[in-house]
């Protein structure tokens, strides 16, 4: 995955209710990566989306724009680089090499996508630097609460991904009944459950008047009672997509964990 972002003003209030992370005020909120490059904390997901929505957003304020090699925006600049996902068995010689693209200035910023603990800490033991970002699908039916922690326990920033669970939840019950009490869309309440866990997240619409309805989610909250119902719905996993944070290292990297711990020993 690609992601690409614009410069403007950064502000954020620390979270210390629930992630104790910072929680995005504006469109233009931004935070620190692990390699020192400021990543806005709010975008948008471009799959299917034509130009002129695109450039919609980017007049309304948005200032990160998710996009991938086979959806990609025609453009030389790219601030994020993501490797896609732990598969194909050369993940770790893939990595090194968009590493050294990285240090030779090709690359801004590295990161991975839908990547495990095991795969996380795979790429330490072959010493190999630690991704700025991993971006994983993130709602209230998936938490992947130990992958997140991981991740801030190393200073690796979570984006989430299908956010609005690609439609299919905005009509669950639990959801509506607390979009009617908040007197906000079903689609607000999923996307301010993500900022409001000090995530960044990347809503995808193809709708004009919906780029600004979904980024209406910064000048109030969710109740402590709503936000423990909605973690709640964790508690019954369910993905509108694939999973990819659970293969096997030799899907990943095409050893075993024992061979891996092997190759370390000779490092």
């Amino acid at each position: 995955m690609l992601a690409l972002s614009l410069d403007d003003e950064c502000k954020i209030e620390i979270n210390m209710t629930t992630l104790a992370a910072p929680i995005a005020k504006s469109l233009a909120s931004k935070m620190k990566l692990n390699d020192g490059v400021e990543i806005p904390m709010f975008g948008l997901g471009t799959y299917r989306l034509d130009g002129p929505l695109i450039a919609s957003a980017i007049e309304k304020g948005y200032r990160m724009l998710d996009s991938a090699e086979n959806y990609n925006l025609a453009t030389d600049y790219i601030d994020l680089y993501l490797l896609h996902a732990p598969q194909g068995g050369k993940c770790g010689e893939v990595y090194r090499a968009l590493q050294e693209h990285k240090k030779s200035g090709k690359i801004r910023s590295l990161g991975v996508s839908n990547f495990g603990i095991h795969h996380l800490k795979a790429l330490e033991k072959l010493g190999l630097d630690l991704p700025s970002v991993n971006q994983i699908e993130m709602h209230p039916w998936q938490l992947k609460t130990d992958i997140v922690n991981y991740c801030q326990s190393k200073n690796i920033v979570i984006i989430g991904y299908s956010p609005l669970a690609k439609g299919k939840k905005v009509d669950d019950e639990t959801i509506i009944q607390i979009a009617q009490k908040l007197q906000k869309t079903p689609a607000q309440i999923l996307i301010r459950w993500s900022v409001q866990r000090g995530l960044i997240t990347i809503p995808r619409t193809s709708s004009e008047k919906r780029l600004m309805e979904n980024a209406d989610v910064f000048n109030w909250s969710i109740p402590e009672n709503e936000m423990e119902i909605l973690n709640a719905l964790g508690k019954s996993p369910w993905s509108c997509t694939w999973d990819p944070t659970k293969n096997d290292l030799e899907t990943a990297f095409g050893f075993s964990n024992q061979e891996l711990e092997s190759r370390s020993s000779l490092d």
